[in-house]
């Protein structure tokens, strides 16, 4: 498997703790950091979260870390498990809004808050 890099942006906002874990992306994906993965359940593989995906990955779950370039193969990457995002920075699967990102998170009881900057 490829290794990925990290490209710091403002991402992160807040005091809320942050925990990353290291997932595994499907190949055939060039995510950025910011992207909001769900897991597809067969698998237990990460992809962009679509809201009309049917494999498990239509609900949001983690935020990526780091940049994840998966065209080539499976990737090992770094993802946010907790944390506070910057609505502005999040990259958003097809169906999906901020809001509906932040009330999958609350629904799944993940730590992993959406904030609207002004």
């Amino acid at each position: 498997m490829a290794t990925a890099t990290a490209a710091p942006n403002d991402l992160l906002v807040s005091d809320v703790p942050v925990i990353t874990r290291n997932i595994t992306i499907l190949s055939g994906q060039n995510l950025k950091r910011g992207a909001v993965i769900g897991n597809i359940t067969a698998s237990d593989k990460y992809t962009l979260s679509a809201s009309a995906a049917g494999d498990g990955s239509q609900t949001p779950s983690l935020v990526l870390a780091i940049d994840a370039d998966a065209s080539g193969g499976d990737l090992v990457a770094a993802a946010y498990a907790s944390g506070a995002f910057d609505s502005t920075k999040l990259i958003l699967g097809a169906g999906h809004t901020v809001a509906s990102v932040e009330a999958a998170f609350r629904k799944e009881g993940a730590p992993l808050y959406v904030r609207v900057l002004k």
